[in-house]
């Protein structure tokens, strides 16, 4: 037996099922891709919603596991490695979280960190979200995909398997996946293997989640305008606005408030989604109140220094209010002081929120309001002449720090990327047939692939469906 047939079978064994052709032929070039010891060795692995992927990654991490071989799980967001780590009970952190530490005495300078590891196997997941966009930010050199393979190729014999699907949204700003393409890839000079899974497993069949998302996938391949098909379906369903909010309160009590998002196409949208929740639904009148689910708007590097595990709170990261405590009107804004429970991270954390931030629609407005903050704060330090100290005393400031952050019982697509969900309201974020385009089919896969059991579908226009 060759070490490449002894990889097969363990892989296979770990796995459980019957292979499908395509996951077989992944399992034989997974085997080559583990037994062999080119340097800078990387998989690539494009899985549709319905193919197994996530199965078929679980077995690959349960046998690296038994074998003690290092592995190393990371992905794009926080919510996506914790879906990460659920699937292949490992845990996983979020890339940005791994491989970049503080820089300097400036708390939101950060650096790509050392690999330290020998001969670990780092598995990316949700790769299609990585930019290769140098977004001119704090983290490394701005651009995401190259600090990743910086990294990860410290390491002394180490690999990469980047596992994605390249029918979902597309990182901000980029009009292809990076990560996902084997052109783009071959400039960092790798021992490049890859193989896409596209045949959808038996179980997939059977639900119309996957079997519309498969619809969407195989119509934006084809360039082709797809027909949605629900009437076969339990688990999918089409809402009119007006039973929208007794259907919310009914999953709410099935699945949770944690487990059902609304997924729109705008952020103003989900603002207006989110006020309506909380006053007709949750029956909440108060601005803000104990158990309200909020998701944070922007990077904070204040509020975690005082604890261990954590170097920041991101952006698009989940908390739940534990506790609200003191409030506070002062520079013309609101701010109260709170517990934060981050489901994400099994954190509790004490921070200042800025109640203001809520309530700003667009990301205009948000930098509006960070700005006049900013300015507002800064009166209070000009005793301080020189500019450079002036700026060093305000990162001190708990509301010049305080939190950005939005309700998220909505989300805007983007955001809920990499998550998932028991049960999932799609708004259908168009009014007229002129909106149906490519861009719009991909934004509705990936909507759709949000879901584990449910997805209602509000306010869609006929011609959509068969």
């Amino acid at each position: 037996m060759t070490i490449s047939d002894f990889w097969s079978r363990r892989i296979l064994e770990a796995f459980g099922f019957p292979p499908t052709p395509s996951q077989q032929g992944c399992v034989e070039k997974l085997a080559l891709f583990l037994s062999n010891r080119e340097e800078r060795r990387t998989f690539l692995l494009n899985g549709y919603a319905g193919t197994g992927k996530t199965s078929l990654m679980s077995a690959v991490v349960k046998v690296l596991n038994d074998l003690s071989v290092p592995v190393v799980l990371l992905a794009p967001t926080g919510r996506a490695a914790k879906v990460m780590s659920n699937y292949s009970n490992h845990p996983a952190s979020s890339i940005h979280r791994y491989i970049y530490r503080q820089n300097g005495i400036y708390a939101e300078d950060f650096e790509v960190g050392y690999n330290k590891l020998k001969n670990a196997v780092f598995i990316v997941d949700e790769a299609s979200m990585i930019s290769s966009f140098n977004d001119g930010g704090i983290f490394g050199t701005g651009s995401l995909i190259d600090d990743l393979m910086d990294f990860v190729f410290q390491g002394d014999g180490c690999s990469l398997i980047l596992v994605g699907d390249t029918a979902q949204l597309l990182p901000v700003g980029q009009d292809y996946s990076p990560a996902l393409d084997s052109d783009f890839l071959r400039q960092y000079y790798l021992s490049l293997y890859s193989h896409t899974l596209d045949d959808v497993v038996r179980q997939a069949q059977e639900s119309g989640i996957l079997y519309n998302a498969t619809l969407l996938r195989n119509a934006m391949e084809q360039q082709a305008e797809p027909r949605l098909n629900v009437k076969p379906f339990k688990d999918v369903v089409r809402l009119p606005g007006d039973e929208l909010v007794d259907a919310i309160y009914s999953a709410y009590n099935e699945y949770g408030e944690d487990s059902v998002v609304i997924v729109t196409r705008s952020n103003k949208r989900a603002t207006l989604y989110n006020r309506g929740i909380r006053n007709q639904v949750l029956q909440r009148e108060e601005e803000l109140s104990h158990g309200d689910r909020l998701m944070v708007t922007h990077n904070d590097y204040f509020w975690a220094e005082a604890y261990d595990g954590i170097d920041f709170i991101a952006n698009g990261d989940m908390a739940e209010i534990v506790r609200l405590r003191k409030h506070y009107e002062i520079y013309g804004f609101h701010f109260v002081e709170a517990t934060l429970q981050f489901s994400d991270y099994d954190m509790d954390l004490d921070v200042m929120l800025l109640v203001d931030s809520l309530y700003a629609d667009t990301s205009h407005d948000m930098d509006y309001l960070r700005q006049t903050l900013m300015s507002r704060v800064e009166e209070d330090y000009m005793h301080i002449p020189n500019k450079r100290q002036r700026y060093k005393e305000m990162r001190k400031d708990k509301f010049l720090n305080a939190l950005n952050v939005k309700f998220a019982y909505a989300v805007t697509c983007h955001k809920a990327q990499g998550g998932q969900w028991d049960c999932v309201f799609v708004d259908s974020g168009i009014f007229s047939e002129e909106q149906l385009d490519a861009s719009y089919w991909r934004w509705l896969y990936t909507a759709f692939t949000r879901a584990q059991q449910k997805v209602y579908l509000i306010n869609f226009i006929d011609k959509l469906f068969e």
